[in-house]
């Protein structure tokens, strides 16, 4: 256990564990002493789903892989373009402690991809997202904010920007 006392919803991760993967355990490693960031509060497990409003608006899903890690998407409606169904998903890191007053408050980022589909039409491109996520206290949800560059390859090179806000419920 840590020594470090906290009061975490008894569905948040309270002890540490070792990074696996080489470039997560150089994230793990220098961050921390960078930043004075504690790696070992967030929720470790479980599937969420729920909702993202902004662009693009739609149903979301996050699955915990480690006490830091998850992989999470969309399956979402854009408006841009004409509009057209948008898929995501991306591989996140979290960092707690970054606001040690606003306890269950982690920011969060990482690499993913998405595509597009509209008609015949279809869209590929890589995103860099960037959020903050709150988990409630009593309850296994939390509600996350998250901006992400996009960088479409094709059909053509041109930038864009997601973001939103959202909810999500976390089954046991």
């Amino acid at each position: 256990m840590n020594a470090q006392k906290t009061l975490s919803p008894r569905w948040v991760r309270t002890d540490s564990r070792t990074c696996k993967h080489p470039f997560a355990v150089l994230i793990c490693a220098v961050l921390p002493l960078l930043t004075g960031v504690n790696l070992s509060l967030a929720q470790d497990r479980g599937l969420g789903l729920g909702v993202i409003f902004g662009e693009p608006t739609g149903i979301s899903g996050k699955y915990w892989i480690s006490s830091r890690n998850a992989i999470d998407g969309g399956l979402a409606w854009s408006f841009r373009r004409s509009g057209y169904l948008h898929l995501h998903g991306d591989y996140l890191w979290h960092f707690t402690g970054v606001f040690p007053e606003a306890e269950g408050v982690v920011l969060y980022a990482g690499p993913g991809g998405r595509i597009g589909f509209a008609g015949t039409q279809s869209v590929v491109g890589i995103r860099m997202v960037g959020g903050a996520a709150y988990f409630l206290p009593k309850v296994p949800m939390d509600v996350f904010v998250e901006i992400a560059p996009v960088l479409d390859l094709l059909p053509e090179t041109s930038g864009s920007l997601n973001g939103g806000i959202g909810i999500r419920y976390f089954f046991p």
